[in-house]
């Protein structure tokens, strides 16, 4: 029943994703955060209040939403089972997102095929907080292949990880962290300190989904008809060649096995980032380079549900 559910949720959100208007976990977590932020605003003012403020609201956050979830699927069950299943399919579905990084993707990649570069950047805008209003063709490349190479870890190999160790509920709760880290860990004056652990436990929450990222996407390279061997050798010499310990591990993996250069210097909130150059430029990166970072992404999630699963299987059958 549970790998039954695992493999029925992760082949739900390759085919449909998250429709629009339809209710998602993850907007309620958001709204969530919006109040208590607002809250914490009010009554710290000082950076150290604002900090003790910002773990407060990381603590609320995640346990609420662990709480609720487990909460919601222990009640699901035991008014019946299949409907415990169906209640724990959907909270997986919710928590993957493949499918929407993917369209979120292409949405940059079609308008950029076609020579429309305005509409390209305006795509690319929703997806990334850099400034895209002067990028040029291969800037937009970098950005979207840097940004699939991203968050094919936190919105794929991460969420599985931690369905692996403690189920959907502890999914969930990943995915408040990861929200948390989205919606307010940033350096800059406004989330500093507010953010600060949010932004330290998300790195926590994604050191080891990281790494294993920098296995399964050499993997995927190999079979993708990449150049694996490169993208194990990349991954492994530039994982430190980023701000974050984590992102670096499947950018750089991704960049050998495409043989392309990403990284470099940025525009976020209107200040000039520099940042080291991540990979080997053996070519220009071109367009199609979206659509090969893409199908990495799919290949390293089926190897991840696949590896989690087996993983899952062997613990239970040797209890």
């Amino acid at each position: 029943m549970t790998l039954l559910a695992w493999g029925v949720a992760w082949l739900l959100d390759f085919i449909i994703g998250d429709p629009q208007n339809w209710p998602h976990p993850v907007r309620w977590i958001g709204n969530l955060i919006s109040s208590v932020q607002r809250l914490v605003r009010r009554y710290c003012h000082s950076e150290r209040a604002l900090r003790i403020g910002g773990a407060v609201m990381w603590v609320l956050v995640v346990g609420v939403t662990w709480g609720v979830s487990w909460g919601v699927l222990t009640l699901a069950t035991m008014i019946h089972p299949w409907f415990g299943w169906l209640v724990e399919v959907w909270m997986i579905f919710t928590v993957l997102a493949g499918r929407c990084l993917a369209n979120a993707a292409m949405e940059v990649e079609r308008p950029l095929r076609a020579g429309n570069l305005a509409e390209s950047r305006e795509k690319l805008a929703w997806i990334v907080g850099r400034d895209t209003s002067q990028l040029q063709p291969d800037q937009i490349n970098r950005a979207v292949v840097e940004t699939v190479a991203e968050n094919t870890v936190d919105g794929i190999i991460a969420p599985l990880f931690f369905l692996l160790i403690g189920g959907a509920p502890l999914a969930m709760a990943y995915k408040a962290v990861n929200t948390l880290d989205s919606m307010v860990g940033y350096k800059h004056e406004k989330y500093r300190a507010i953010g600060m652990v949010s932004a330290r436990l998300d790195d926590v929450a994604n050191y080891l989904p990281a790494r294993l990222s920098w296995l399964l996407l050499s993997l995927a390279a190999i079979l993708c008809r990449q150049d694996g061997a490169r993208a194990l050798q990349i991954g492994w010499r530039d994982r430190y060649n980023h701000s974050s310990p984590n992102c670096a591990w499947s950018e750089a993996c991704v960049a050998g096995a495409l043989g392309i250069r990403l990284g470099g210097p940025n525009n976020y909130f209107g200040q000039r980032v520099e940042k080291p150059w991540i990979g080997d430029a053996r070519r220009d990166i071109s367009v199609d380079d979206i659509s090969q970072t893409i199908r990495l992404m799919w290949v390293a999630s089926t190897l991840a549900l696949a590896l989690f699963m087996v993983a899952h299987w062997l613990v239970v059958g040797a209890a």
